[in-house]
């Protein structure tokens, strides 16, 4: 197996290990709202934090698995080509938004981290440079994650090109 794909498989994990824990987070929230008139401090700073970094954390195995969202009525109609051709500027234009974000959010990284940013008051406050790293470091492997996809394209490696194009091999190969 590739690692980059061995890696987003490991991020994936890792985020869905991260979703369970918000659940129980909110459940004794809940419960504590309700049942003792005392909610866990803090409980939606870290939420609203989680869910962002969460789905960054996603991204990479939603596009080596051929996952993304894709509207296949034009790409169907082309022939096989075309349909490269299309694929490659779909993935181009992928890349290029997030080398956008990678450009766009390392200031606002680097000033979160220096000047030691945080949500929330009182109890709990969560310092925001390590969802604004997230979505930096993440924005970078998505980038990466796309041009690899492109280069399995155009060198015969893709898993099936007509129904999800995708870097990870089936059971059956």
């Amino acid at each position: 197996m590739n690692p980059q794909v061995g890696a987003a498989r490991a991020l994936h994990i890792v985020s869905a290990i991260w979703t369970l824990l918000l659940a129980f987070l909110v459940v004794g929230d809940v419960f504590g709202r309700t049942l003792l008139n005392s909610p866990i401090p803090g409980t939606k700073e870290l939420l609203q934090n989680s869910i962002v970094t969460i789905a960054f954390l996603q991204l990479p195995l939603a596009i080596y698995s051929g996952s993304m969202l894709r509207t296949p009525i034009l790409a169907d109609a082309l022939p096989p080509f075309a349909r490269k051709l299309l694929r490659t500027f779909a993935m181009l234009l992928g890349c290029a938004v997030f080398v956008g974000l990678v450009w766009g959010s390392w200031p606002s990284f680097q000033d979160a981290y220096r000047i030691g940013e945080y949500e929330g008051e009182g109890s709990l406050r969560v310092p925001t440079w390590p969802v604004r790293g997230a979505i930096l470091v993440m924005s970078a492997f998505v980038a990466v994650a796309y041009a690899w996809m492109i280069v399995l394209d155009w060198t015969g490696r893709l898993q099936n090109e007509l129904e999800a194009p995708g870097a990870i091999e089936s059971a059956e190969h």
